[in-house]
């Protein structure tokens, strides 16, 4: 093309119909009216660019590899010093372990719960907008944190989100006085809303005031309507004291937490709920109390010494013959034997 007037306006308004397109483009984001010539294009011409990418690369390469091969060894020396400093600030084997177990455990109840957990950690403890039992953990909307998520541990119900930054979030702890969540009884599934007191149990008012529980029951949040802020099936906590009957229309019930609020470290917000309510299934099972062994020795007129044990509950009896010059019968813990 001959350099003239007519044609450096030509190049002047392609220029401007580029830059047009692009900021049409940018602004239209997925919904960009030039996304199905786009398409086109890439469907067009996306073949030869593959077929020229193959027949470059191995040459682009090769060059790379020249032109590098005198910064190898700076390289892997600073890649080995940077590894010797993340393993420091780390810190020590034993702390890692505490968290991998910790970790372990979170993903254990997830898994039970069937939760879609994004893995964080506490970075931060205090007062934020005006509550008193709050921390600040190192994920937030980047990662797909948003306000009124569940927050939980390995061991039950941490709080939710309350605010949400690019890189951290806020969440208010269970047992803030400001804190309420619904939860429902193992087993008898008796609903009732629990409320934090600090270091103290929360205290649950539950509906039915004639409910039966007992010390030692255990409840889990009940969910909100569309699972915000809370989530079905996390465990709450166990029953420390139950308050009689007064012939009020709800019953009071005070509830130990699972979670301990002081040492809080590696936690998970949960970004997806699950597809049914897993109810009561996340508790972990019930431990049975171990027998306490009887020991039982009885002293015989001929000076010969039995003892006896009994586990008190597979009925297991140990025997041992000692010589013993005291005459007559001595029994502790049981009937003497004949």
């Amino acid at each position: 093309m001959r350099d003239t007037k007519e044609s450096r306006l030509l190049l002047v308004l392609l220029i401007a119909i580029a830059f047009a397109l692009i900021t049409v483009d940018i602004r239209g984001g997925e919904d960009s009216p030039v996304d199905g010539a786009r398409q086109a294009a890439a469907t067009v011409f996306g073949p030869i660019e593959n077929g020229v990418s193959t027949a470059v690369d191995p040459v682009g390469n090769a060059i790379a590899a020249v032109r590098d091969s005198g910064d190898k060894h700076d390289r892997v020396a600073r890649l080995e010093r940077d590894n010797a400093a993340l393993k420091a600030k780390l810190g020590s084997g034993a702390r890692n372990r505490s968290r991998l177990a910790q970790l372990d455990k979170m993903l254990s109840v997830a898994g039970e719960g069937q939760y879609g957990i994004k893995g964080a950690q506490v970075i931060a403890i205090g007062a934020a907008q005006g509550f008193s039992w709050t921390v600040t953990i190192d994920i937030g909307a980047d990662d797909g944190v948003k306000r009124d998520m569940t927050v939980l541990n390995g061991d039950g119900l941490v709080g939710r989100v309350t605010t949400v930054g690019p890189h951290s979030a806020t969440v208010l702890l269970a047992n803030d006085p400001d804190f309420t969540v619904g939860t429902r009884m193992e087993g008898s599934d008796e609903l009732g809303f629990a409320a934090g007191q600090g270091d103290r149990p929360f205290r649950v008012q539950l509906l039915n005031a004639k409910a039966d529980v007992k010390k030692g029951d255990r409840l889990v949040t009940f969910g909100s309507q569309a699972d915000k802020p809370f989530v079905p099936g996390v465990p709450v906590g166990k029953v420390s004291r139950v308050d009689p009957s007064g012939g009020d229309l709800t019953r009071t019930i005070y509830v130990e937490p699972f979670v301990s609020f002081t040492k809080l470290d590696i936690v998970g917000v949960v970004v997806e709920a699950p597809g049914k309510d897993p109810r009561d299934t996340v508790l972990p099972p019930k431990s049975k109390p171990r027998p306490t062994p009887t020991v039982t020795v009885t002293v015989t007129p001929s000076g010969g010494a039995r003892t006896e044990e009994d586990t008190g509950d597979a009925g297991t009896t140990g025997n041992a013959g000692t010589d013993d010059n005291t005459d007559g019968n001595a029994t502790a813990g049981a009937q003497p034997t004949p």
